[in-house]
């Protein structure tokens, strides 16, 4: 009997005690700067919605809003997939008011990423949309997470609300210089194709039909490669006709269009300097809309 009762204490005690850390780990997300913990917890109604994955980064806000006077919310992480971005990009319409343009990278149409969205388990109590996702990439994570509060803390997409809790994450892009010896050596690596899984595209779509069906301009672009980068991948021009081709948008490419090599951290990704280079592409390319257009409607 005794042994019986010690068992239901030690069970009782465990589940107190996840629901108090839980508890404790969920108020620390809810007060962070970090771009997720704002989806869900402020009001944002951006003029811009940004989507990509790491090189969806290079959507530098200070710089856009610098140079349009329009205000920006990135979706973008480190290896992000195109299912993962549709719950959030679903998210964020559904809780904001529609944003003028959507500008999203399609070179994150490139994989899937369990580990990652699984991660995300972080952000489940405040949406469906995660939660179906994740039960969908793994049942046992799913009922984990309904098991234990505190595993869904157990992630660096947490500790990344950690790491912005008392600071902004909209400069969270590299700030290094690209060695020279592994520019040079561009040239040498190795030719690869982008693989487009099959789930990308109707997901590509529907994240296109949603933001459209809300009155959001669309627009899809490649963001920039290291040039010597670029020219390996084989099938860059094919990726971009086959998303035309499945979404009936027009994608531009902008893949070669910063050559200066300070303006890189590495081949797939610009720094900061890079970063305002590309920006100022994209403006002169009336990616944005008319400058003259935008001041006009952000006095209103």
């Amino acid at each position: 009997m005794k042994k019986a009762i010690w068992i239901f204490a030690l069970i009782a005690l465990f589940f107190l005690g996840d629901r108090v850390g839980g508890f404790i780990l969920k108020s620390l997300t809810e007060k962070s700067q970090f771009r997720y913990s704002r989806l869900y917890e402020q009001q944002i109604d951006a003029d811009i919605l940004l989507v990509g994955n790491s090189r969806g980064l290079m959507f530098f806000q200070p710089h856009i809003e610098e140079k349009t006077s329009r205000s920006t919310f990135n979706l973008s992480y480190n290896g992000m997939p195109i299912d993962l971005a549709e719950a959030l990009v679903g998210d964020y319409l559904e809780k904001n008011k529609a944003p003028e343009l959507m500008l999203l990278d399609v070179t994150m149409c490139d994989r899937i990423n369990n580990q990652l969205t699984t991660e995300f388990n972080t952000y489940t109590p405040y949406s469906s949309r995660l939660r179906n996702l994740i039960r969908d990439t793994s049942i046992t994570i799913s009922n984990a997470t309904i098991l234990s509060h505190l595993y869904r803390y157990n992630s660096e997409v947490f500790q990344r609300s950690l790491t912005y809790l008392n600071k902004s994450d909209e400069d969270w892009l590299l700030d290094r210089r690209i060695l020279q010896n592994i520019a040079d050596d561009a040239v040498n690596y190795p030719e690869y194709n982008i693989d487009i899984p099959d789930m990308a595209m109707p997901a590509l779509n529907r994240i296109i039909q949603t933001a459209k069906s809300k009155g959001v301009k669309v627009k899809l672009v490649i963001n920039p490669y290291f040039p010597d980068f670029a020219d390996r991948i084989m099938n860059l021009e094919a990726f971009k006709s086959t998303v035309e081709k499945a979404t009936g948008e027009q994608v531009h490419n902008y893949a070669k269009s910063v050559t200066d090599i300070d303006g890189f951290g590495d081949y797939q990704h610009l720094n900061k300097s890079g970063a305002r280079l590309y920006i100022d592409e994209l403006i002169k390319d009336g990616i944005f809309g008319s400058l003259e257009a935008q001041e006009t409607m952000h006095l209103k």
